[in-house]
């Protein structure tokens, strides 16, 4: 079922939305060189603890495992999405994505700061109930000094990002937004994921309508103001192909190399206004 949100609804996710953004902001910093990719994981947990935000992907049933275990999908260079945080040394080069859905809570039902975090059993009743603002955004992160292939992926698959959310106004079809992203992709001589999708957001995780990334325009569900959607491409250096490759998540067939970036944004009668902003957009 597809539902309109609320004001409040929407509020409740901007706040969710900053304190998201603002992680994704300290990994600017943090993502380097040398540092073990677990550390990553470490520091959404901390931020959690201290702001009293679920991390909502430990506890969900992602299909191949269930439940999910950790806070972060990490996913390392062939890796498309929902790989597992790891002791991994991050080498000068890499490309890093770093997916994460969180829900601040505000109403006192729940002490974050006093949940056992490594055990995913006991964490599946608090993302299954809860019912507060959702955020969730991924972000791509190059590792120092990267090659102008990764660089390059990278700037495609970012203006994908926005090229689509410009779709996203009252009228237009879903379509509209994955024919955006598909030509644009394409027109440069990138393949685009068709496996995994956007989709709706809050109250809970994951909602109808889902968002392709790929598509005719002129097609599909008529959009209208107060959908909060994700936006989330993800995009291949080589074929659209993906595979499951266990705790490396899904994977490029092929082998070549995937971006991707999400920004999590409400429908507004005066176009789509990004919730998960980490700045001046099409520059974060």
């Amino acid at each position: 079922m597809i539902t309109l949100k609320s004001q409040r609804e929407i509020e409740q996710m901007e706040r969710s939305s900053k304190i998201l953004a603002d992680i994704h902001i300290g990994l600017r910093e943090l993502i380097k060189p040398g540092i073990d990719m677990w550390e990553i994981e470490e520091y959404v947990r901390k931020v959690c603890r201290e702001k009293n935000v679920l991390p909502l992907q430990i506890g969900v049933d992602e299909g191949n495992y269930n439940p999910f275990p950790y806070a972060t999908c990490c996913c390392l260079n062939d890796e498309v999405a929902h790989a597992f945080p790891r002791h991994q040394i991050l080498k000068d080069g890499d490309l890093i994505k770093v997916d994460m859905v969180l829900g601040l809570v505000e109403d006192g039902s729940v002490d974050v700061s006093k949940l056992n975090f490594d055990d995913a059993e006991s964490m599946v009743k608090y993302q299954e109930e809860f019912r507060g603002g959702v955020a969730d955004s991924c972000w791509a992160y190059a590792v120092g000094q990267v090659s102008d292939e990764v660089k390059n992926l990278m700037d495609v698959t970012r203006e994908c990002l926005y090229l689509g959310i410009e779709q996203a106004k009252v009228g237009n079809r879903i379509g509209d937004i994955g024919a955006a992203i598909q030509e644009y992709a394409e027109s440069r001589g990138y393949g685009v994921v068709r496996d995994l999708v956007g989709h709706g957001v809050g109250p809970t995780m994951h909602e109808e309508p889902m968002v392709p990334h790929y598509g005719r325009a002129g097609r599909g569900l008529r959009l209208r103001e107060g959908m909060v959607l994700t936006i989330e491409p993800m995009i291949n250096t080589g074929g659209w192909e993906i595979d499951h490759d266990g705790e490396r998540g899904y994977v490029t067939l092929d082998g070549s190399l995937s971006c991707q970036y999400e920004h999590q944004f409400v429908i507004t009668k005066d176009g789509p206004v990004i919730l998960t902003s980490q700045g001046e957009e099409r520059t974060y």
